[in-house]
């Protein structure tokens, strides 16, 4: 009787060891984006407890354009393609993003519709952190959703500078071809 009691407590322990591991994988992989790099250990326990995991299959997607924006999504395993359609329904891919990568972020701060789709391209294990998640930890400690929205900020803000810069340079260019012509 006692072997019996003692293999069930280490599988009790194994069970609770992996769920540790998982969550400090977790943890680790959360401190990796720049949205949640700056919190404490306590602050982004707080956050892995709203986050949602999911499991993609290849093909699967995670949201389409035009769909409502209502998170952001970070690569836990996988591989994603960002793909934007324009209006005569050609298809450009954007970008492909694998494990760590984020996307959606922008839908934290708006409701828009989605400007592209997102796609698994392999198994994917995806995380979601979403709006109303947010809203609800900036009820709950402001402090935290306010330093979360702070970073959000600044990565938004490092984005459109640099999409700035991208587009003076191709208009510098275009600018060269037209005067040739």
């Amino acid at each position: 009787m006692s072997e019996q009691i003692s293999e069930r407590s280490s599988l009790w322990e194994n069970f609770f060891r992996d769920r540790k591991k998982a969550e400090d994988d977790l943890e680790k992989l959360l401190l990796e984006v720049p949205i949640f790099s700056q919190l404490s250990q306590r602050e982004l326990r707080q956050v892995c407890s709203i986050v949602h995991r999911r499991h993609y299959a290849p093909g699967e997607y995670i949201f389409t354009q035009g769909d409502p924006g209502l998170g952001m999504y970070v690569i836990e395993r996988g591989k994603v393609e960002i793909i934007f359609q324009d209006d005569s329904g050609a298809e450009k891919k954007l970008a492909l993003l694998a494990d760590g990568d984020f996307f959606g972020d922008l839908s934290l701060l708006d409701e828009s519709p989605r400007s592209a789709t997102a796609v698994a391209q392999i198994d994917s294990k995806i995380i979601g952190f979403f709006r109303p998640d947010l809203v609800a930890l900036l009820s709950r400690s402001p402090k935290l959703g306010t330093k979360i929205l702070f970073k959000l900020g600044e990565v938004i803000g490092t984005r459109l500078r640099v999409t700035n810069e991208q587009l003076a340079k191709s208009n510098a260019e275009l600018e060269k071809i037209r005067n040739r012509g």
